[in-house]
This record gives C-alpha cells, sequence and structure tokens, in this order.
C-alpha cells in the first residue's frame, strides 16, 4: 500500500481538477473517472444506480454557461467533445464515489483526493489568519500614520516658535538705551 504522502496519482494532477464552481470546490465526473481508471460513462451509470446517495449538495449537473466557462479557462476549442453536460462532484460527493466505486485503485485514488481537498481546506484557513493579521497590521500602521503626523506637526510649530523666537531677537531696537 503506497505512503499516505506518496499516492498513485501525483497531488498536482487532483489539484488541476478541482475547479470552483457555484462557490463549491468540485470535480468533472470526466475528471474523477480518468484519475479512477474507468470510462466516464461507467462511472455516471455507477452514480445513477446509486442515485439516492448523491443529493444536490453532493453531485449536480452543471449548466451549459458554466461548462463554456471553463472551456474558456483551459482554452480547448468547443469542436469535438461532451455530448452531455458534465456532473460535477463536491467534496462530499467524492467521498461517496468511494462506496458506489470498490477497486482497490478507487480506493486509494479516493483517498488521495479527499487528503488533497482537506490540505486546500486548511491552506485556505491559513490565508484567513494570514490576511486578519495583515488587517491588523494595516490598522496599527494607519495608528502610528496619525501619531507620526500629530509628532511632524508638533516640530512645525515649535519650529515656527524658534524662528519667531530669532526675528524677534534680531529685530531692530527702538527706545532708550539704558547704561550699566
Amino acid at each position: 500500500m503506497p505512503d499516505k504522502n506518496e499516492g498513485i496519482i501525483p497531488q498536482e494532477m487532483i489539484i488541476n481538477r478541482i475547479f470552483l464552481i457555484r462557490g463549491q470546490k468540485v470535480m468533472l465526473d470526466s475528471d474523477l473517472a480518468l484519475l479512477y481508471g474507468v470510462s466516464t460513462r461507467d462511472l455516471n451509470k455507477a452514480v445513477k444506480r446509486n442515485i439516492q446517495r448523491f443529493p444536490d449538495d453532493f453531485m449536480f449537473r452543471i449548466t451549459k454557461q458554466e461548462f463554456d466557462d471553463l472551456m474558456f479557462q483551459f482554452g480547448t476549442s468547443s469542436w469535438g467533445g461532451t455530448r452531455k453536460l458534465p456532473s460535477a462532484f463536491t467534496e462530499q460527493g467524492v467521498a461517496m464515489l468511494s462506496s458506489v466505486l470498490r477497486s482497490n485503485r478507487a480506493i486509494l485514488v479516493n483517498l488521495q483526493i479527499i487528503r488533497v481537498f482537506t490540505r486546500m481546506r486548511q491552506l485556505i484557513e491559513s490565508q484567513k489568519e494570514i490576511l486578519r493579521k495583515l488587517e491588523e497590521l494595516q490598522k496599527k500602521d494607519i495608528e502610528q500614520d496619525e501619531q507620526i503626523k500629530v509628532i511632524f506637526e508638533c516640530l512645525r510649530e515649535l519650529q515656527k516658535a524658534k524662528e519667531e523666537e530669532l526675528t524677534f531677537s534680531e529685530r531692530k531696537r527702538i527706545g532708550y538705551l539704558r547704561e550699566k
């Protein structure tokens, strides 16, 4: 059995097949079939036989517009390709596929995919924490900017007072001179 960090498929291959559709990270049926080593047709037949295991939050059919948007991202020509719009599987749907596809390869690939989804979620959480810390630093920076402005204003006032004092001391004096 492969080490959990190795896997039978390169992690990048899985990551490159995860898309954001309708605000959810999903994988398309054709990509999953490729990773599992089965035909898309066989994967979809297995899902249809067990459709009650795949509610809308586990799997959904993407719209024509969503499919066109994906094709635009890929830079793929619209000539040829699929006849049906693909199904998109959420992380829970991918996990459910392990109960539908029972080969050893399907089990190993499924474990890898779930680990990638988990790792992506952890990365997103760590990015949120980094963004929160950056916002705190920015607030402190703004507060320090305000304090620095006050300091410079005080320095300007002192400079102005010193210049007035110098001009006052250098003025031509008028009046009586007192002898000492």
